[in-house]
């Protein structure tokens, strides 16, 4: 497979969302993951958003953010067509190059309960998997 990664596009936002949904993340296209607001996260975190292409294809991404101390890998996400190759732990090692170039040593990444695949390539990435509790506030649903 001739895949290459490479940082995700504005044009890309309809490939992203189809990805996303096909990965069951729910994107929320009114909301965080609107046409607008991911243009404007890639200009922000123009090198830590990722895609892998197979050809033209987008079959992963992931979205890396930080608070200038952490870096976080967010929607990690590959194609069910396309598991078990080892794209996921080719993104997140992609993702945490782009992070340390700004100066990042630590990588965090929230995983759903019962999400054992991410777990598992996490783990197999050297990450240690901690019991967390998540607490949270949005001003509004679509946020």
């Amino acid at each position: 497979m001739a895949l290459r990664i490479r940082r995700l596009r504005p044009s890309d936002y309809d490939e992203l969302m189809r990805l996303f949904e096909a990965c069951g993340l729910d994107p929320r296209m009114r909301g965080r993951d609107s046409r607008s607001s991911i243009a404007h996260q890639l200009r922000v975190n123009r090198d830590s958003y990722l895609g892998a292409l197979d050809g033209r294809r987008l079959v992963g991404a992931v979205l890396g953010t930080d608070d200038s101390r952490k870096g976080w890998i967010n929607r990690l996400a590959v194609h069910p067509d396309y598991r078990r190759r080892g794209i996921a732990k080719r993104l997140v090692r992609a993702v945490e190059r782009a992070l340390r170039a700004k100066g990042i040593e630590m990588f965090a990444a929230l995983i759903e309960p019962g999400n054992d695949a991410s777990v598992s390539v996490f783990r197999s990435l050297g990450y240690e998997i901690l019991p967390m509790a998540y607490a949270r506030k949005k001003r509004n649903e679509g946020v």
